[in-house]
């Protein structure tokens, strides 16, 4: 296990890189646990991890800190504009979703924002449950 001090906006956090499975890395940010998923899974997995690591260690949530259901890997997700916590997410798997149709509702800022798909598709995976607190960028459900 490896262990990174990072400063970031003036906020310090202890990042441990625990595991990494294929382009899953298993950190630890502040004593919390993460599941991290790494666009580009690293060749020495150990010497890149901290690299991809990073962007957790902002908030204090990843991306995906406890799916709703396990991803099936297929299809294009839509992700979170900004930073927040779910409120809501209104499909299931297997739902067929059409443009503009309201998927998850997400609080930032104490606001409600809707998070609308952007193309027509079928639910594959849902990446965040209710509750669940996600960095921008993150995906939310995965449309195939």
């Amino acid at each position: 296990m490896k262990t990174y001090k990072f400063k970031i906006n003036g906020n310090e956090y202890n990042v441990a890189v625990n595991s990494v499975s294929g382009n899953i890395a298993d950190v630890t940010v502040n004593g919390t646990s993460y599941q991290v998923e790494m666009e580009n899974a690293p060749a020495a997995p150990v010497q890149a991890a901290p690299v991809q690591a990073a962007p957790a260690a902002p908030a204090p949530a990843a991306q995906q800190a406890a799916p709703a259901s396990a991803p099936s890997g297929a299809g294009k997700a839509v992700k979170s504009p900004l930073p927040g916590v779910i409120l809501s997410v209104n499909v299931n798997v297997g739902d067929a979703v059409k443009a503009g149709q309201v998927v998850a509702v997400l609080e930032a800022m104490k606001m409600e924002n809707e998070i609308q798909a952007e193309f027509d598709g079928t639910v594959t995976a849902i990446n965040a449950a209710k509750g669940d607190s996600v960095l921008e960028g993150a995906a939310i459900v995965t449309l195939g």
